[in-house]
């Protein structure tokens, strides 16, 4: 069965270009020109994925993702200004799950959307659950808790909390991490995972500012704790 996308531009010659090449690339993809009628479409029909511009005529991206995220954990991937950098940063803040900076080229967009929809790949469910003293991640049910309490982290977030406890006790550096989640090579300019770390550890730590679980290793990488005391 195709894949859903929702599509939320209000470039209507690029959002019929992309649904062109979306759909002969096997996706069922839908179109909005504006941030209520793709709201209202999320609403009424499933869907698997969206693309959301940033500049939008009524309410623009980021609050449309806010309320995206009050009701649905649907991946985001934002279209944002080319070299708006504070733009890209709040997206990844707010829970966007990837972004494409414009112009951008389709087949980089299709990249970046399988990666994204991974999460949703079958082949998790067989994998056993991971439990470091409070902390338990669930890959089955795509779910991080915490002392039972289900973690406020996107799917995008989840596959790189995922990646760094299947390596526990091990540095992944930045390029690391950004192969094993998205599946391309990374840009060695690209430091969207710090925003993604910093969002994880926000819903798993209980200092963020002093982590125990995620820890940074300057000018390596990042680390998961592979012994964590039951009050951690």
């Amino acid at each position: 069965m195709a894949e859903n996308l929702l599509i939320i531009d209000d470039d209507t010659r690029l959002s019929a270009m992309l649904r062109d090449y979306l759909a002969g690339n096997g996706y069922s993809v839908r179109a909005a020109a504006n941030a209520g009628a793709g709201l209202a479409d999320l609403a009424r029909n499933p869907t698997d994925a969206v693309i959301l511009d940033v500049m939008l005529p009524d309410l623009d991206g980021f609050e449309t993702l806010r309320r995206i995220r009050a009701g649905s954990d649907v991946p985001v991937l934002m279209l944002t200004a080319k070299g708006e950098e504070t733009d890209r940063v709040v997206g990844l803040e707010m829970g966007a799950d990837d972004y494409l900076p414009k112009p951008f080229s389709s087949r980089e967009l299709l990249a970046r959307l399988r990666a994204i929809l991974r999460r949703r790949s079958g082949s998790a469910a067989a994998r056993a659950v991971m439990r470091f003293g409070r902390l338990e991640i669930d890959p089955g049910s795509r779910v991080a808790r915490l002392d039972g309490g289900e973690c406020d982290i996107t799917g995008h977030q989840f596959d790189i909390l995922t990646a760094l406890a299947e390596s526990a006790g091990r540095i992944l550096s930045r390029e690391q991490l950004i192969e094993r989640v998205n599946g391309t090579d990374a840009d060695p300019f690209d430091r969207s995972i710090d925003v993604h770390i910093s969002r994880i550890r926000a819903a798993i730590e209980d200092e963020p500012r002093h982590p125990r679980r995620i820890i940074t290793v300057r000018g390596a990488g990042y680390l998961f704790a592979r012994r964590q005391d039951e009050e951690a």
